[in-house]
């Protein structure tokens, strides 16, 4: 494998190009990102291709095959290996050796993902358990999406309260009632409108809020 000049910083390595993996190439190509994609499965190649800025069929805990197809010149890389969990850690290993600056790198357990960290991974991913919580948060709960943080702070869309219809925000008071903060406002068919004390709120308006978990899943039990 001839060593390529690819590389500037929003320049992206992925590693591992099965569903998570590929998921994550794809999105960053629609970014803009030139993306160079490494996987052993020689079908997983031959698949992404066409697709990819660069696709290479390599071992990703192969220190020389990586300096080989240009890891170096890499800021970043995505470790999107999760069912072997051995090759998924050496991969980081690996790869951090190397010095690459910035590794994101999928785990699919808290011991996984302590190990990877160990290794050398800047950021941890958790995609199943992710979705599955971000998941049940719907189903439980009025809200129309959620992201949760660590500390317990999340962002939420949901339908405004009925009440609220052609009142403003400032009379509404949904931080003083309900503890959470109106980000902004979005209709259909309308511009996404950020949020003032005089924003008046359409009929039929969703709304983005921002607070606590445990207010914000409260508040959208009200909408």
């Amino acid at each position: 494998m001839a060593e390529k000049e690819i590389a500037r910083d929003e320049n992206v390595a992925v590693i591992g190009l099965g569903r998570f993996g590929g998921q994550v190439a794809d999105s960053l190509l629609q970014l803009g990102h030139e993306v160079l994609g490494i996987d052993e499965n020689e079908h997983l190649v031959q698949q992404w291709s066409d697709k990819l800025t660069h696709v290479v069929q390599a071992d990703g805990s192969d220190e020389e095959a990586l300096l080989q197809v240009g890891i170096k010149e890499f800021a970043r890389a995505v470790v999107g290996i999760g069912s072997d969990i051995e090759a998924s850690v050496l991969t980081v290993l690996t790869l951090s050796e190397l010095g690459v600056r910035d590794i994101w790198a999928k785990a699919v357990s808290a011991k996984h993902g302590r190990i990877l960290r160990s290794v050398g991974a800047h950021h941890v991913i958790y995609p199943e358990a992710t979705m599955g919580e971000r998941v049940a948060h719907l189903i439980a709960s009025r809200m129309l999406d959620f992201i949760e943080f660590d500390d317990g702070f999340a962002i939420a869309k949901t339908r405004a309260p009925r009440h609220a219809a052609g009142r403003t925000l400032a009379e509404l008071a949904l931080r003083t009632k309900h503890g959470v903060t109106v980000v902004g406002i979005k209709t259909y068919g309308a511009d996404f409108q950020y949020a003032a004390p005089e924003t008046v709120v359409p009929e039929g308006a969703e709304l983005v809020v921002a607070g606590s978990t445990e207010r914000v899943q409260r508040f959208a039990a009200t909408t």
